[in-house]
């Protein structure tokens, strides 16, 4: 990447104290850009120095902060205002004793079409949304083949709340970008689970699998089967769907290969991280010790509905089209586990 060229191109990241948004960050600092973030409070920038400070780079005044939040109209001009570009990584995060799911659909929805109204209205080139693989997976009858971008939740079944947020938000941005988007271009990344270095104390919910193996949280495995990504890898993809003449109109998903069941993982870690994986339960959990679990447990109820299920996606197009390349799920999953023990976050 031709970094001279970057310069006088600022690009906004929301949601900037994030897991994903702080290796964007990163990445696009690497590679000439200058960088305009989002906060709910600026009191957290501090913070967010201090994170890609652990990931090498010195930002200096390459990177400049705005408050604002989804649920507002509040400064969203003036965060588009002159960008070339929009990464809209932030999102609600995931609310397990909510008490009705429009808790989760409603903001996440909201906030997308804020965005997506304002970068039009600023003359951005490109936005490319952070969705999920839970806008591709859940819903669907058993299949063999691997999912792939054509395939979208379906919203009528049995998914679940936060995954549906997910669907419903990033449906209402391709709507928006087909009926009222203007010039303003649109791509979406669907990660799967998002694994990697943690850069501090801000981390993504799927990075408390590898903490709670490795604490001896959890006493078990439950028959869960999830595709996992190295957050750099998403990053890179990021950047590449921004920038890609072909990336316009589409949408990637982000895995590291195929699928594994949880108890994998748990083995990962026990083959690797020696004394370090001492207390990882590698053995699977009954199901029905779960569901009497998640009677009292809400964030157990949300993996009901998962058990037993293969999640198997393809991430082919991001790799022809993009020439994408990700790390494996070995190289991911050890990647989290070092960072948690090198920056002592198990304790915390």
């Amino acid at each position: 990447m031709n970094t001279d060229s970057n310069v006088e191109k600022t690009v906004l990241v929301t949601g900037g104290a994030g897991f994903i948004a702080v290796h964007c960050i990163l990445q696009l600092l690497n590679a000439g850009y200058r960088v305009r973030t989002t906060l709910r409070s600026l009191s957290r920038e501090t913070e967010v120095r201090a994170m890609l400070r652990e990931g090498g780079v010195e930002a200096g005044d390459r990177l400049t902060f705005i408050e604002t939040d989804l649920s507002a109209d509040t400064n969203w001009n003036r965060a588009v205002d002159g960008c070339t570009y929009v990464l809209h990584v932030a999102s609600p995060t995931p609310i397990f004793n909510y008490k009705h799911e429009d808790e989760m659909i409603i903001p996440a929805r909201e906030g997308v079409l804020r965005v997506l109204r304002a970068s039009r209205d600023a003359g951005v080139k490109r936005v490319v949304l952070t969705s999920a693989i839970g806008a591709v997976v859940y819903g669907h009858p058993a299949q063999t083949a691997p999912f792939d971008e054509t395939s979208w939740t379906n919203t009528s079944g049995k998914a679940p709340a936060y995954q549906k947020s997910k669907t419903l938000a990033e449906r209402a941005a391709w709507e928006f970008i087909e009926r009222e988007g203007g010039k303003l271009e649109l791509s979406a990344v669907n990660p799967v689970a998002v694994m990697g270095p943690v850069l501090g104390s801000d981390y993504s919910h799927s990075i408390h699998l590898i903490k709670n193996l490795l604490t001896g949280k959890m006493p078990g495995c439950p028959k869960i089967n999830s595709g996992f990504v190295d957050v750099r890898d998403v990053a890179d993809l990021h950047l590449r769907a921004m920038t890609h003449p072909d990336a316009k109109g589409e949408r990637f998903i982000a895995t590291a290969g195929e699928s594994i069941w949880l108890v994998a993982v748990a083995n990962i870690l026990k083959q690797h991280m020696g004394e370090a994986a001492s207390k990882v339960h590698a053995k699977e959990i009954p199901g029905t010790l779960l569901r009497i679990a998640a009677l009292k447990d809400p964030q157990v109820k949300s993996m009901i509905p998962l058990l037993g299920k293969v999640m198997n996606v393809t991430s082919a197009k991001a790799i022809r089209m993009l020439g994408w390349s990700p790390r494996s799920t070995e190289e991911a999953v050890l990647a989290t586990a070092n960072s948690l023990i090198r920056l002592r976050l198990l304790d915390q």
